[in-house]
């Protein structure tokens, strides 16, 4: 009685962190809306993000190294997962690219600032302000993201169910946090009902899946640093450098980024089996 009570209490205060979270996130996209502005990013629910799970591992007696940002091997894991992101996109890219021609579009690649919203891209800048405004943008992000996601929820979804029940729950969590732009745009008379539910089931079925990824990252590299990378640029890539044709710009980007997504998931799958079928011979 007394451990479903304390595991009873874990799944509340996932509940109770993630609804503050989303809280912030809807006060922001719904009346802040910073990534409306020339700032081009929602980040102060971000920030509040990190500020809850600072306030969270406190309660919890939890060190940050107990959500896996271990100092050792820290470079080495953000190295691996920059290039885990850069191979994938260089392929994404490729084939978006090899698409456009076919079609007699004339691609080029352009390097400028914009932030990716189911409404378009609403800034293109290209100073060097907004290059670091982007990249501290995204580092924000990811740690949120990844802290509260793969790192605390992953961890107390674990106390009461397998890693694989963890990581599905978290994912779909992560899947539920991104309706918030979707949700945005249909209150904002910008989408139908029927557009608003597709796209709706298409961020939690995207993001889940990114989500299920970044657990399996996570739990292969032993800590969460190469997420932490392989997010940060799925996000940068796709705000700084677009595909432009003579109709437009980014007309294929949901492409580019499920190619990328696929490959990546793909091989961290079949990476993440082989280690696990390999330490199931080892200690058997």
């Amino acid at each position: 009685m007394i451990v479903e009570k304390r595991h009873n209490k874990e799944i509340t205060f996932i509940l109770g962190t993630y609804i503050l979270c989303y809280f912030f996130r809807l006060m922001e996209y719904m009346f802040i809306r910073t990534d409306r502005t020339i700032l081009g990013e929602a980040f102060i629910h971000k920030v509040l993000g990190i500020l809850v799970l600072v306030i969270a591992l406190r309660h919890l007696h939890y060190r940050w190294r107990d959500i896996g940002f271990v100092r050792s091997g820290a470079v080495r894991g953000v190295f691996v997962g920059l290039l885990i992101g850069v191979a994938t996109f260089v392929i994404a890219y490729g084939v978006e690219m090899t698409i456009q021609q076919m079609n007699g579009n004339a691609p080029t690649l352009r390097i400028y600032i914009s932030s990716f919203s189911i409404a378009g891209n609403n800034v293109m800048q290209t100073s060097v302000l907004f290059f670091a405004m982007c990249i501290a943008g995204n580092m924000i992000n990811v740690v949120m993201e990844e802290g509260i996601f793969r790192g605390l929820f992953v961890k107390l979804f674990e106390s009461k169910v397998s890693f694989t029940v963890a990581m599905l729950l978290s994912s779909l969590l992560f899947g539920v946090w991104h309706i918030a732009a979707p949700l945005r745009e249909f209150l904002d008379g910008n989408m139908q009902t029927s557009s608003f539910i597709m796209a709706a089931l298409m961020q939690v079925l995207l993001t889940g899946l990114m989500g299920i990824m970044l657990c399996l990252l996570v739990k292969i590299a032993g800590s969460i640093w190469t997420a932490m990378a392989v997010h940060f640029v799925n996000n940068f890539v796709v705000n700084i450098l677009h595909v432009v044709t003579l109709s437009g710009a980014d007309e294929l980007q949901v492409i580019r980024i499920s190619v990328a997504q696929t490959i990546t998931f793909i091989g961290i799958l079949i990476v993440y089996i082989a280690k696990k079928s390999y330490q199931k011979n080892t200690f058997r």
